[in-house]
């Protein structure tokens, strides 16, 4: 290498400290980490053209839950489309980037990957193990994500979201309602069946706290996701004499369990968690004892209800899928499109449309109310965004197959149970 003259490397630094004076406007008003501001004052990040905002969906289309997973998306859809139909957000159209993993951890990782350098957010992620693989790298990216699941070892996580109450919450809340409604008294058994994984688990994580606090006694037993049929385990349920049985499963193990405790004389009242049920149970040879055995506890209110936002979804989500079945799936899709829409306008607001401004409008929300269920709070994430839950009972021939019996109510259980864990 051949040495520079001392005069050459003077002027050299001379040169750069005058370019960098020049640019200083454009230094200051930058982020290292997120991204360049635009000719409006916008700090950008990925996902934010001019004219549009990208967002993903994770999810489930031709995997087991794939009719949770098409009512979600259609009705996170409609809410877009008429987001747009309005001007958009921040002068920019929505665009929703969708894949479907089909229930594969492998396959969604791979997905991912794919989407990630291209949004903003995701508004739509579905099923308990594949959040679970993916909660580091979202983490990791800073990509805000709104999780279709409702478990609260989901909480603590500043770039993951559950919306409304949680599986333990709303056992609690259900389990509680129970044993009043039905006359549970110190020392009685109750039944539970549930499913292996965070679903279960943690429904019998609130299931358990309600039972210790009222002396009751649970006879459960875990069953795989594989396992449809749970007649053994509702035979061991009769011979156990139980008063009661809650089941947090899926459809088809709920109709299953239910029928079956029907067609061995266990005729006791059924307490589900939201997910176990779906309106095609009420054309299973189980109907007659759905309807006269089985209630719901769950974070949103029936399709029935008389609230004008939920007749106004079923109204328009009727009419841009004629035919497709409702189901409480179709209220998930409206409130969580619904709050990540919220999130872009208060970033829009202050200016920053970064994965961090996104993140950081999403902690700004409290006391948000998307029509569909109690007001939300965002702003502590070990929280979740709601405590409030419904008891829903099955009923044919009504949008979603459900009615209200009790709701938005919670009891005092909850804040007890908060303060332990």
């Amino acid at each position: 290498m051949t040495r520079k003259p001392l005069g050459s490397a003077v002027a050299l630094v001379a040169a750069l400290v005058t370019l960098l004076a020049g640019c200083g406007s454009l230094a200051a008003a930058s982020k290292p980490d997120d991204g360049p501001v635009d000719r409006t004052g916008m700090t950008i990040g990925p996902g934010i053209t001019p004219n549009s905002i990208q967002l993903g969906v994770l999810t489930d289309l031709s995997g087991p839950y794939a009719p949770l997973g098409r009512s979600v998306l259609q009705a996170e859809r409609l809410y877009v489309d008429q987001v747009n139909a309005s001007g958009g957000v921040c002068g920019r159209k929505l665009k929703l980037l969708v894949r479907d993993h089909g229930y594969s951890v492998d396959k969604a990782v791979v997905q991912y990957m794919d989407m990630e350098p291209s949004i903003a957010a995701m508004p739509g992620l579905l099923g308990s193990s594949i959040i679970n693989a993916l909660m580091s790298s979202i983490g990791t990216d800073e990509v805000m994500t709104m999780a279709l699941g409702y478990s609260s070892t989901l909480l603590g996580q500043p770039t993951l979201q559950t919306i409304s109450a949680t599986y333990d919450i709303d056992m609690i809340n259900g389990l509680d309602w129970a044993a009043a409604t039905y006359g549970l008294k110190r020392g009685d058994k109750v039944g539970y069946i549930y499913l292996k994984g965070d679903y279960g688990h943690n429904a019998l994580r609130g299931a358990k706290f309600v039972a210790h606090e009222k002396r009751l006694k649970l006879v459960s037993h875990e069953i795989s996701e594989d396992q449809d049929d749970v007649s053994a385990q509702v035979h061991d349920l009769a011979a156990a004499g139980v008063k009661a049985v809650l089941i947090t499963a899926s459809p088809e193990q709920t109709a299953s369990a239910v029928g079956n405790a029907a067609a061995q004389g266990l005729l006791v009242p059924f307490l589900s968690s939201a997910a176990g049920f779906h309106p095609q149970m009420l054309k299973s040879p189980a109907a007659p004892a759905v309807l006269s055995m089985l209630h719901l506890v769950a974070p949103t209110p029936a399709l029935t209800d008389k609230a004008p936002q939920i007749e106004k979804l079923v109204e328009e989500y009727q009419k841009h899928y004629p035919g497709q079945p409702l189901d409480q799936g179709v209220e998930n899709g409206h409130n969580t499109m619904a709050v990540a829409v919220q999130d872009l306008k208060e970033a829009c607001a202050d200016k920053d449309l970064s994965r961090e401004g996104i993140i950081a409008a999403h902690r700004k929300l409290t006391g948000f109310d998307p029509g569909m269920g109690p007001a939300l709070d965002f702003s502590d994430p070990w929280r979740p965004s709601a405590t409030q839950s419904y008891i829903l009972k099955p009923q044919k021939d009504v949008p979603g197959g459900l009615v209200d019996v009790k709701g938005p109510f919670k009891v005092a259980a909850v804040e007890k149970y908060l303060s332990m864990i």
